[in-house]
This record gives structure tokens, sequence and C-alpha cells, in this order.
């Protein structure tokens, strides 16, 4: 079923009330990637986000370089995020709505895409190649960037793009 662009108005729009309901800080939001789009959360907040999105997991613990950025991501029925690792940083996801397929290698070479299921959560390591597929319907993902590099942490250009379907 193709996706229109009312279902992602929708879908960002319900997103975006559950957060401010939740108390959170969106210091900023893409909804117009080609594959969905995401919510960025006030890095202040890394500990409740953690507490809703993540079972309470305790963000000391995931500090690497000292900073940590919340984010929800949104991945179209069908669409494929690049598949992609980052030099600064390590991430951590957590499947909200779903289920949505995930890809990982140590390698450019992309490895079989694996379903996961709501409550399911993925640990990238920094370099890790990983991709975030859209399977039937739309996927939502908590996810926390561990920022692995103090004096320049990650930012959107920390994507090395290995393969990507919209030709970034």
């Amino acid at each position: 079923m193709p996706i229109t662009d009312s279902q992602k108005q929708a879908l960002f729009q319900q997103v975006a009330a559950q957060l401010q309901r939740q108390g959170f800080v969106v210091e900023r939001q893409d909804p117009l990637r080609p594959w969905g789009g995401f919510f960025v959360i006030d890095e202040n907040q890394a500990q409740q986000f953690a507490d809703i999105y993540f079972d309470g997991l305790s963000v000391e613990g995931l500090r690497i370089s000292g900073r940590l950025s919340p984010k929800i991501l949104l991945v179209a029925p069908q669409q494929r995020l690049s598949w992609q690792y980052h030099h600064r940083r390590a991430e951590i996801w957590q499947v909200v709505q779903g289920p949505v397929g995930v890809a990982t290698s140590d390698t450019d070479e992309q490895g079989e895409v694996k379903s996961l299921q709501v409550g399911e959560r993925i640990v990238l390591r920094q370099g890790e190649r990983h991709r975030l597929v859209g399977l039937k319907d739309w996927g939502v993902l908590a996810e926390i960037w561990q920022h692995t590099d103090a004096d320049n942490p990650s930012d959107e250009d920390d994507i090395v793009r290995v393969q990507d379907d919209f030709g970034r």
C-alpha cells in the first residue's frame, strides 16, 4: 500500500503530540526525509527519555564522551535509510511501533535484514554498518546517540553512506 502525505503528516502530528504530553522539548524535527523523518529531543532530558522508551536504562552507563542525543525515528513502509556508519557515535535503538527491519555488518557488505518487534532493542557500535528498513507499516524507533568524541560531537554530517536509495 503506497504511503500518502496525509498518512505521514498524521503520524508526525500524533508523535509530536505524544512527546509534548510526555513533557519532552523537541529541539528539531524533520518530516521531509524521503524515508520518513525524525524528532530530536533536548539532551538534558536523556534520562527521562530512557525512562520512558528504554525501560529505565541508566544513561550514566551509556555515556562515552559525556553527551547523549535522544531521537525518535519514523520510517515509512517499504523505505530504507542508507547503508551507513559513523565515526563519532554509537547508537541504541528500541522499537516503539513496528515491526521494523534492521541490517548490520562489520564490513561494507550488507547483512541480512532481521525483523525487530515492539520492545526489542539493538546496540550499534561506532563504525558498525547498519540500515533501518520500513516493513509493511510505519515503524517508530527511540534512538540514543552515544557521542564518542567530546570535542567534536556527532551530527547529521557524521554519516558515511555506503549505499543509498536516494542518491545522497
